[in-house]
């Protein structure tokens, strides 16, 4: 039995939910920064503050895979996760622009970006569900195209406002400017009705009619014998043995060497690590095998596809992070020549940093059809390729810019590259996944995204201030970089899938 091919519009209606999802995410992404420095943040406490989404990530998107995996209600599989996540992402968009304390911000980022992930991961999964082999990346192109075009209109909202509306982009120290607030406020809006259209309007396959699919067949589980249990335990304890004390020798070095604080997330985020693969062999030699044991020990069994890509992502997420991170203040520090939050200079160029992302994404909306194009002439591995080469080349040219204006120019590059990010590896991957853990290696996939943004936010700061006299523009060479690397990593990702081009 195989899976219909869908049409068009129907592919159309199961992804427009991501226009809602990335309009909420472009405003985090293009005004968080310039909220904690308006609340007081220095420059190199600006990354810390931002480890709250990357953690957040970590941790929900595994946890709400495993249970969308195993959900069937009225609403199906996916789509109840879609709308909790959207109820709450909505509200917390509404509450953080009215922080009245930096703490205050950095807690509203952590719930928003729970809730962006709680309806973000599923999306994933969705395409693998609902689409046959050679349809997904033609889906996960359509969800490009949504992310480009809500990232667009979401990063460019504060601009809209001051220049289109007469909206104030300038508030007392301290206080978030109105042009900013009323953008999340409409973003709230956005995201809830964007994410209602995909839940009434698509359709999801019963459990039992996944079961039935020739896709599933392949992969079919073997019945696991008291050998094989022996040897998952060992493999456990040995993982956990050598990241639990990794993770004590590296926290030991920045104390002893009295290093940046922050370095200690990443560490004693080791040994956490370790402790849950140890404490995952203890309670599967006493034969347990409940949801936790199950996530711990299927990290240690992913698909050869799905590892060779990790590293695809870590580099290329490395360097959006960065960007992310410290475009605001390359701009309005390398270019505008000021720091000061309150001036005039500032928040123009902080506005027009909302233009240069609002630009990106638009490129990348345009750019996502042409990907399914490209791959069948080339491949998907020298698609990605060459967009993630432009990506860094884009990032790297900021450095050498002093009119603002040629910046829309280093933002085509990214623009490209970050249409093939969001779909080319989730394309190459889909197809190496066990349909019945779809979701689970799908949020487990974002580990591979997660990470690497907490080695940003934890040791950006800490270069930028010891090597680049806290320049934040470096970090923007820093990230071309490592996105040029991932392009050349992706030459020895297996990829073997078939790739469609139409739509019906």
């Amino acid at each position: 039995m195989k899976k219909r091919h869908l049409s068009f519009w129907e592919i159309w209606n199961m992804s427009f939910g991501f226009l809602g999802i990335q309009f909420g995410f472009a405003l985090q992404n293009a005004n968080t920064s310039r909220i904690f420095e308006t609340l007081g943040a220095e420059v190199d406490e600006i990354p810390i503050l931002w480890i709250a989404a990357p953690v957040t990530g970590l941790i929900v998107q595994p946890i709400i895979g495993y249970f969308s995996d195993r959900t069937w209600t009225r609403l199906g599989r996916r789509r109840p996760y879609f709308l909790v996540g959207a109820i709450l992402a909505s509200i917390a968009l509404c509450i953080m622009p009215n922080s009245p304390a930096l703490w205050v911000a950095a807690g509203m980022l952590w719930i928003m970006d729970a809730s962006i992930n709680v309806s973000m991961e599923p999306f994933r999964a969705f395409v693998g569900d609902n689409l046959p082999a050679d349809q997904r990346t033609l889906g996960f192109a359509m969800q490009s195209f949504f992310i480009g075009i809500g990232a667009v209109v979401g990063s460019a909202m504060p601009y809209i406002f001051t220049n289109w509306l007469g909206i104030s982009n300038t508030a007392p120290e301290g206080v978030i400017p109105d042009s900013v607030k009323w953008s999340f406020y409409v973003g709230g809006a956005v995201f809830l009705l964007a994410v209602l259209w995909t839940v009434w309007r698509s359709t999801e396959y019963s459990p039992e009619e996944l079961e039935q699919f020739e896709d599933n067949q392949e992969f079919e589980t073997p019945e696991l014998t008291p050998e094989e249990n022996q040897t998952r335990i060992k493999r456990l304890v040995r993982s956990g043995s050598i990241l639990g004390l990794a993770g004590l020798l590296a926290t030991w070095l920045p104390y002893a060497y009295d290093l940046q604080k922050e370095l200690y997330i990443l560490t004693v985020g080791l040994m956490v690590v370790g402790v849950l693969f140890l404490l995952a062999a203890a309670v599967r030699k006493r034969k347990g095998r409940n949801g936790f044991v199950v996530i711990m020990t299927d990290l240690l069994y992913m698909p050869v596809t799905m590892k060779q890509l990790a590293w695809v992502q870590f580099f290329s997420w490395f360097a959006l992070f960065s960007m992310w991170i410290y475009t605001t203040q390359a701009v309005t520090g390398h270019i505008y020549g000021t720091s000061d939050t309150t001036s005039q200079a500032y928040n123009d160029g902080a506005d027009w940093v909302t233009i240069l992302f609002a630009v990106y994404n638009g490129v990348a909306a345009l750019v996502a059809f042409l990907l399914p194009v490209m791959a069948k002439r080339t491949s998907r591995k020298v698609t990605h390729l060459g967009a993630l080469v432009l990506g860094g080349l884009g990032l790297i040219s900021v450095y050498f810019i002093t009119d603002p204006d040629w910046l829309l120019l280093s933002m085509v590059g990214v623009g490209v590259a970050w249409a093939s990010i969001l779909s080319v590896p989730y394309a190459m991957l889909a197809g190496a996944l066990p349909p019945r853990k779809m979701g689970y290696y799908m949020g487990v996939f974002n580990f591979f995204i997660v990470i690497p943004q907490m080695v940003a936010a934890t040791i950006l700061g800490f270069i930028v201030n010891q090597f680049f006299d806290n320049q934040p523009v470096y970090a923007l060479l820093v990230g071309g970089g490592a996105m040029i690397l991932s392009g050349l990593l992706t030459l020895r990702v297996q990829d073997e899938a078939e790739v469609r081009v139409d739509g019906t």
